[in-house]
């Protein structure tokens, strides 16, 4: 019973042919194209709306060298939500509960803010490892910690999103089980657990959207640093 709890993180596949590969392509279908009309539907009009607001947030307070990056931010963002949310039906995958998938993002985008640092301006990029009016005998100790915490930002990245994933999946299926084994034992408390499970399911829609929100806010404050 325990091992089965985890096999919902496992990829899926087909006469063994792994899907993951199209449980990553599928979700950017439910996206709305823009038609050529001169007005749009509500729903078009709402993920505009979304997207500017999202733009607005992220983009005030950096440069204008940070504002090259509004489209890839965006982009990674509304993919992470969409396969958030769609992970939570029944009978899907979740590609970000895999820590493989999100390293792969994480890292890449980390590096690339730290090389833009390094380039653009290495004293400043260095001087983050040494805060101003350190004593003497703390130097060496201080740019080893300093180091350390910057190689481990994209693993807090990865790991972040797929811990609170995760958690939320097992969280569900456990009450999601007791509440069927009490339903025919404790109806009255099978529904109270099934009330339980309604909740925790808004929780994690919303957990869902955040967690997406603050990989994508965590890369654009790197970058930030490093412009």
């Amino acid at each position: 019973m325990i091992m089965s709890f985890f096999d919902q993180f496992l990829s899926p596949s087909l006469i063994g042919i792994p899907l993951i590969a199209l449980a990553i392509l599928i979700p950017w279908l439910t996206f709305p194209t823009p038609s050529s009309r001169w007005l749009n539907n509500r729903l078009i009009t709402l993920q505009a709306w979304f997207i500017n607001r999202f733009i607005y947030q992220l983009m005030q307070p950096m440069n204008l060298g940070g504002h090259k990056w509004a489209v890839l931010f965006t982009a990674l963002m509304l993919f992470l939500i969409t396969i958030n949310l769609l992970g939570l039906l029944p009978y899907t995958f979740t590609p970000t509960t895999q820590l493989s998938l999100n390293m792969a993002f994480a890292l890449p985008l980390w590096l690339t803010t730290v090389l833009i640092g390094m380039l653009n301006q290495p004293t400043i990029a260095l001087g983050h490892l040494l805060p101003e009016g350190t004593p003497t005998p703390l130097v060496p100790i201080l740019i080893i910690i300093k180091t350390i915490s910057l190689f481990i930002r994209p693993l807090a990245l990865g790991v972040r999103l797929t811990a609170n994933l995760t958690a939320g999946h097992l969280l569900m299926q456990l009450i999601a089980t007791a509440a069927f084994v009490l339903l025919t034992i404790m109806p009255t408390v099978a529904l109270l657990t099934s009330l339980i499970l309604f909740l925790l399911t808004i929780l994690e829609v919303a957990v869902a959207m955040i967690q997406a929100y603050v990989f994508v806010l965590l890369l654009s404050l790197y970058l930030q640093e490093n412009m």
